[in-house]
């Protein structure tokens, strides 16, 4: 983790954190369900959609640190890298789950995540249309909802036995990648697809013992991971090493249930 409180206040920091997905949700809203939405790809090889509302709620999250956290650098999906003149990096995703939006499933959300030199500070998804909010930072994890907001954590009496698992697609990745889930989810009590960043959310409040992915970019995963760690899980690449940048991601609410999902992940990939 880095070392949010001794270096700035992490209370003004999340309140950054939580106007900006204030500032997104009206953007993303406008546009949610909407019969007028149009989708860009961005793959030409494949289909990476982007919609109006990723770009504008991007556009509106980049103009408040400019004028407000002008030293912090910033990541977004749609609009690139600047960097600052401090430690401190912002990671957007304005709508982590464009599929999922373009699908009318209240399964996407905004991606808020900040870290400095040293790792996570804190991490915030954002699901605006059911309401839910997860934020986690210094140690501590908790939601806002339609029951009000609440302390949360991972689920720690669960082995790979008696665990969900999720991934937000069934092919996960490349065929050796697929097959290494699939001897994972051979042991799971339980394997859904098609959550997206909610997927994450879930394994933070405790609902969800794994998720488990290839292929994600670092603004995929900057919030979720910094979020779940703050609410007593673990989260890496599948050699067990620091994912900050992305790829293949294993996130888990206890060490139990990581250590034997990796075991398994290891085994079938050697």
């Amino acid at each position: 983790m880095g070392s949010q409180s001794n270096e700035y206040d992490i209370e003004e920091l999340l309140r950054v954190a939580t106007t900006l997905a204030d500032i997104a949700a009206p953007e993303t809203l406008r546009h949610f369900r909407a019969s007028s939405l149009s989708v860009d790809n961005k793959d030409s090889s494949g289909f990476d959609p982007v919609t109006v509302a990723d770009r504008a709620a991007e556009q509106a999250m980049r103009a408040y640190l400019a004028e407000h956290r002008p030293r912090d650098g910033l990541l977004g999906e749609e609009f690139g890298a600047s960097a600052g003149t401090n430690d401190l990096t912002w990671i957007i995703d304005p709508i982590d789950g464009t599929r999922g939006y373009m699908s009318g499933t209240p399964t996407w959300g905004t991606l808020i995540g900040l870290r400095d030199a040293d790792g996570p500070v804190l991490g915030l998804i954002d699901q605006p249309y059911i309401g839910e909010r997860f934020i986690g930072a210094n140690g501590r994890a908790w939601m806002s909802g339609p029951h009000g907001e609440r302390a949360i954590a991972t689920r720690q009496g669960s082995t790979l036995e008696t665990a969900i698992l999720f991934s937000t697609f069934p092919e996960v990745g490349s065929a050796e990648e697929r097959k290494a889930f699939e001897a994972v989810s051979a042991y799971a009590r339980l394997t859904r697809f098609g959550m997206d960043c909610y997927a994450y959310a879930l394994v933070a409040m405790g609902q969800v013992d794994l998720v488990i992915e290839a292929g994600l970019n670092a603004y995929d995963i900057q919030a979720p991971l910094a979020l779940i760690e703050a609410a007593g899980g673990v989260v890496t690449d599948w050699e067990g090493q620091p994912v900050t940048a992305g790829g293949r991601v294993i996130a888990a609410g206890n060490k139990t249930v990581y250590a034997e999902a990796l075991a398994v992940i290891r085994s079938t990939l050697n």
